[in-house]
């Protein structure tokens, strides 16, 4: 019996705008959560990755352990121009294409196995990536934008911080009109559960195409 392709959904939202509990949902329903962030942290974590930001950056970019210590890292590429800018481009040079990498062979590994109900693709830069024209759906979280730098001030930022981050990203509106839905995540956690799944409902209504 010919196992039916599981869907795949792309994440979008702003930054701190709640993907990544939007994502634990969808992963509560049955779907496997595919993250370019978890595998950003795995990159960090290789020999060549880390002697070349080393060579660049020396021991400033370590901590006392010798693993890369990524508040020091995101100081130094979301630093103002011209230094910040030409440092982020540096980074995603040595772990952009290792990340991707590992992203496609989870994907392929996840449709081969066909054991989840859908995917669920949580990458930043979605569209700029190439990433969308895989995707069957696009979900957008949204949340107002002091609530997204709420959320930032408390995992530790600056206001400086989340604004030079933002400005890097592609635009809200941008990402809102790629979208086949919004899931607004400014309540508490039972409203975004209920989106989430009237969402999952309409997506298994009809077979994947």
């Amino acid at each position: 019996m010919q196992r039916n392709k599981p869907r795949l959904i792309g994440l979008v939202g702003g930054i701190a705008s709640g993907k990544s509990y939007v994502a634990e949902q969808f992963e509560r329903l049955g779907a496997a959560v595919v993250s370019a962030d978890a595998w950003a942290h795995e990159v960090l974590k290789l020999e060549e990755v880390k002697q070349a930001l080393r060579d660049r950056w020396g021991a400033s970019a370590f901590d006392e352990r010798g693993a890369v210590d990524r508040r020091a890292v995101a100081k130094i590429v979301f630093a103002p121009p011209p230094d910040g800018p030409r440092e982020l481009a540096f980074l995603e040079s040595v772990t952009h294409p290792r990340i991707g990498e590992r992203l496609r062979c989870q994907l392929a590994a996840l449709a081969e196995q066909g054991s989840a109900e859908a995917i669920v693709l949580d990458v930043p830069l979605l569209a700029e990536g190439g990433w969308r024209a895989l995707c069957d759906k696009i979900v957008f979280v949204d949340a107002p934008r002091e609530l997204r730098l709420a959320r930032a001030l408390a995992r530790g930022w600056t206001r400086e911080d989340f604004e030079r981050r933002e400005a890097l990203q592609e635009s809200l509106e941008t990402k809102r009109k790629l979208a086949d839905v919004v899931v607004d995540s400014s309540g508490h956690g039972e409203s975004v559960s209920a989106q989430v799944e009237r969402f999952w409902r309409t997506l298994h209504a009809a077979p994947p195409e």
